[in-house]
């Protein structure tokens, strides 16, 4: 083993272990991985910066500048109307939104096709009664399934299909992924749809007349009236009492610091506490408790919006007291769903990851613009979306540059830079704004490590890392390379991004094809499916991520829902590249 070989490993395994941690942002792991890389001499200094030239990173901002314009044409607003009133049954409205939900993905990335069709199962859910539990993670699942089915379906795909390139001069067409992805993703999208109604089951509802009600855990901050049935109370008496959890009682705003059974609860004080929103909801009717609401509140012409934060939002690693976005438009901040059970300081104090929960007051139009500029997704739209164009023309020029993908005529970067650019011409699309609003610490990391992947292949480490296995498996056998391949990439991904494993194990890949004497199409296929095939944690994906928040999900349902599905991926996606490819 070389100098070089050696320090590359041990930078991969502190950068994996870095990101599975996730305490340091992901672009600040990938560039000071990637000048470490430098450092080491892993790399000449012209190609420390390449990746931001790369075509594959160009094509994903393309992508997700298209994602913005379809996002908001909002062609989906009026399906949920009519699947509440077709009178299907569970299994099969969740079935044919997450079909919708795949179909979008083969065309854009995982968290825009997930993002778009959101919003549309909630209200579906609110209209039909069904458990909003039974929507949001076939949904999540559906977006990373439709993923596998095209070349620009997910950053994964692009990346193998450049290594394929660099190695035989032709990279994968637009649809060579979907002979194996397609029959994986109908397959997976069934056996969710099917699982959903069976793990989370309806439950009677306490509050029949409130179908729109969260039943989410929810953080918040209260003023104690003087009539209020908490006055005279112990805070060890809530739980049973009240279903309040309390984190911190403020009087004269200081905290009261005695132990939790000698606390009791006066007039005039501040409660910070944890509930179900339904419990806040009972308790705020009954004025029992008053919100803390922000200076310069207006009454007038109010609503209440649940608001996502998504990975690309500008609020993430905020603390609630320093969001100007909000405060300047008068929309106050009541309530929080954390993912996180840490719970430390005031209300004001907490910091936001993606995932949380804003429950927001204020008007309607305050709230929308405050989301749009902050890139929160509303679970419910407090009104027809900011810049909304309800036309179909926009997804008519995506779908031109599609089938010129489709039929070879432009290659992917080529073709959707045609997109952007005709978008841009017909007013759907500010370019200087939108890459603005772009998710580039997604764009960084990716682009920060294409060099530190190429450099698996330079220095010889892949070759042997493929070497090593191969004394330990046969991995001449070509089931066995492929079973590696797949498994390596699959156990690899709910722990770091997918895109880190595609750049990572392509190499690899490459190396068994080669000592196996087969084909080096199957391989990378293999890991572009494995690297996609995400279901069992809901760290491992931004999409699951979010679902978890949305839904109310602990970390035993993805097991629970995602293990039978993981089984079923990897099986039929290795035999059918077995079949197809090899």
């Amino acid at each position: 083993m070389t100098f070089a070989q050696a320090s590359l490993l041990v930078l991969l395994i502190a950068m994996l272990g870095v990101f599975l941690i996730d305490r340091v942002r992901m672009e600040i792991v990938a560039i000071s991985g990637l000048l470490a890389g430098y450092a080491l001499g892993l790399y000449p200094v012209d190609k420390v910066f390449a990746g931001f030239s790369s075509p594959v990173v160009i094509t994903v901002i393309e992508i997700l500048l298209v994602v913005q314009v379809l996002a908001k044409t909002r062609l989906l607003d009026q399906l949920s109307s009519r699947l509440a009133g077709a009178r299907l049954t569970n299994t099969a409205v969740v079935a044919f939104l997450s079909g919708v939900t795949g179909f979008i993905s083969i065309f854009m990335n995982n968290i825009g096709a997930f993002s778009i069709t959101l919003p549309v199962a909630l209200r579906v859910s609110n209209l039909t009664r069904f458990p909003k539990r039974q929507f949001v993670m076939p949904l999540s699942f559906a977006a990373l399934l439709g993923g596998t089915v095209s070349l620009i379906g997910t950053p994964a795909n692009l990346l193998v299909s450049d290594a394929l390139a660099k190695h035989t001069g032709s990279g994968f067409r637009l649809f060579d992924f979907a002979y194996v992805g397609l029959p994986v993703a109908v397959a997976g999208i069934i056996l969710a749809a099917w699982l959903a109604p069976r793990l989370f089951p309806s439950t009677e509802e306490t509050i029949d007349d409130l179908p729109t009600v969260s039943r989410r855990r929810v953080l918040a901050e209260w003023h104690i009236p003087s009539t209020s049935p908490l006055v005279g109370a112990n805070l060890s008496d809530l739980p049973d009492r009240f279903q309040l959890e309390p984190h911190a009682l403020i009087r004269d705003d200081k905290f009261v610091f005695p132990a939790r059974k000698a606390s009791v609860i006066a007039e005039r004080d501040t409660l910070l506490a944890e509930a179900d929103d339904v419990v806040f909801n009972e308790l705020s009717a009954a004025n029992a408790l008053r919100t803390v609401r922000s200076s310069g509140w207006a009454e007038a012409d109010t609503t209440r919006v649940e608001a996502v934060v998504m990975p690309e939002s500008t609020l993430v690693g905020s603390r609630l007291r320093s969001l100007e976005v909000f405060e300047s438009r008068n929309v106050a901040v009541v309530g929080l769903a954390k993912r996180s059970p840490r719970v430390e300081g005031r209300f004001h104090d907490q910091q936001l990851s993606i995932g949380d929960i804003l429950i927001l007051e204020g008007r309607p139009d305050a709230i929308t613009d405050a989301l749009d500029e902050c890139e929160c997704l509303a679970l419910a739209s407090p009104q027809p979306h900011a810049g909304a164009t309800g036309s179909w023309q926009p997804f008519a020029i995506f779908a031109a540059g599609i089938l010129a993908m489709a039929v070879g005529l432009l290659s992917p970067v080529i073709a959707l830079s045609c997109v952007v650019l005709t978008l841009a011409l017909c007013n759907y699309i500010n370019i200087r704004q939108a890459i603005a609003d772009l998710n580039w610490p997604i764009i960084i990391m990716l682009a920060a490590m294409i060099p530190i992947g190429s450099a698996v292949a330079t220095t010889g480490t892949g070759e042997m890392i493929a070497t090593a296995l191969s004394t330990i498996l046969p991995v001449s056998n070509p089931l066995v390379g492929l079973a590696v391949v797949l498994f390596l990439a699959m156990i690899m991904t709910p722990f770091v991004n997918n895109a880190t494993v595609a750049i990572v194990l392509s190499p690899i890949a490459i190396e068994f094809a080669t000592l196996g004497h087969h084909r080096p199409e199957a391989y990378l296929i293999a890991v572009a499916a494995g690297a996609s095939l995400d279901f069992l944690t809901p760290f491992g994906h931004h999409n699951n991520t979010l679902a978890m928040g949305v839904g109310d999900y602990s970390f035993a349902d993805f097991l629970r829902a995602g293990g039978p599905l993981t089984v079923l991926s990897y099986f039929s996606a290795l035999i059918l590249i077995y079949v197809v490819w090899l």
